[in-house]
């Protein structure tokens, strides 16, 4: 009886062993993550990390991670260092992931400065699936960045679609606007 209860107690040790050592060593879980380490992570199931900001009832704002559903290309268990936060002009207190920051010619300077687009890969493949999503090439706009850059922001600013401009000698028309007819049940 006393080997049984030994059994049982090795058992329940070697389990609780197990579920411990997979807890630290799982990897990063955003929603476990402070503000100061949440934007720019990626969980160990290879999701981005997304910083959120809300409002408590007393008033006070309270900052959130959770896991968003952008994936990474080739990143688990990051959590982004300092030094390419600083290098690729980030900020760790970035609420969501956006691709505004890009319409800023000074980010976009910093973000495809040696430094950072050769340095902080993460960060790269962040930014490069961003841009995609605009219709730009990450490579072409670093690229032009050196050179015109401003031709590069107007493409991200339309995303490629740009409504025509007012053109003179166009004859303008008068549009009225008429009621709409409900359709008859006949």
């Amino acid at each position: 009886m006393a080997s049984n209860f030994d059994l049982k107690s090795l058992a329940i040790l070697a389990l609780t062993l197990a579920i411990c050592v997979q807890g630290s060593l799982g990897g990063i879980t955003c929603e476990n993550l402070n503000k100061d380490t949440c934007a720019f992570a990626v969980s160990s199931s290879g999701k981005r990390c997304v910083l959120e900001k809300y409002v408590k009832r007393s008033g006070e704002e309270a900052y959130v991670c959770r896991t968003s559903e952008i994936e990474a290309d080739k990143v688990t268990d990051w959590v982004e260092s300092d030094h390419c936060i600083e290098a690729c002009g980030l900020d760790r207190k970035s609420l969501g992931i956006s691709s505004d920051s890009l319409l800023d010619s000074g980010f976009t300077r910093k973000l495809c400065s040696t430094q950072c687009y050769n340095g902080c890969l993460n960060i790269i493949d962040l930014y490069f699936n961003l841009t995609a999503g605009e219709g730009v090439f990450l490579p072409k706009l670093c690229e032009a960045q050196r050179g015109d850059a401003r031709r590069e922001m107007a493409e991200i600013r339309s995303s490629g679609l740009v409504a025509p401009g007012p053109v003179s000698g166009v004859n303008h028309f008068k549009y009225t606007v008429a009621p709409a007819v409900a359709p008859s049940s006949a």
